[in-house]
């Protein structure tokens, strides 16, 4: 039962990961987590091309060591789906948050329940082939039925605590993302 309480929680924590990475009206450096810059002939994260620090509730700053790849930075930013235009300060890159429309709040709460239910998906497969391989330990005579039954309820419980789990964390995302 560790081994099925590990998985799920990495399916939690992975949803969480996801949802840091949605901008919302405040700055947060792990907004820029997801984001992947040509550098060097290979796809690197941005978050190791210089230092990120926040200036102010809605600004990030992002020092870049290598000159060189400005341009590839300030691209990958406007490319991505964070509705961030970079303003470039020699080798220091400013990412004004801009206020959210109530549109683009629905948007990213759309996004968000996406996680969610692809978290959810994820969890409910994991209990899926655990209760596979406990049916087939019944089958080769390894659990008793009692001992099965036993098995399933003590999956189910763990599976409902862990969709209950990503429900909670989406509901305080929500409102995060609604606050103005």
């Amino acid at each position: 039962m560790i081994e099925i309480k590990n998985k799920m929680r990495s399916a939690v924590a992975h949803f969480e990961k996801e949802l840091n990475s949605l901008r919302t009206s405040r700055a947060n450096p792990s907004m820029l987590d997801s984001l992947f810059v040509d550098a060097y002939g290979t796809k690197t994260p941005l978050n190791q091309l210089g230092n990120i620090s926040i200036q102010d509730a809605s600004t990030i700053t992002f020092q870049v060591w290598d000159a060189s790849l400005i341009k590839s930075i300030e691209n990958t930013i406007t490319e991505s789906n964070l509705g961030i235009n970079p303003q470039t300060d020699g080798q220091l890159i400013r990412l004004p948050i801009p206020k959210l429309s109530e549109e683009r709040r629905i948007e990213i709460i759309k996004i968000a329940s996406e996680f969610a239910e692809n978290s959810k998906i994820a969890i409910r497969n994991i209990r899926r082939d655990y209760i596979e391989i406990s049916k087939n330990e019944k089958k080769e005579s390894n659990l008793s039925e009692d001992e099965l039954k036993r098995k399933l309820n003590e999956i189910q419980k763990i599976t409902d605590n862990n969709i209950e789990k990503i429900d909670k964390i989406l509901e305080i995302k929500k409102t995060d993302i609604l606050k103005v």
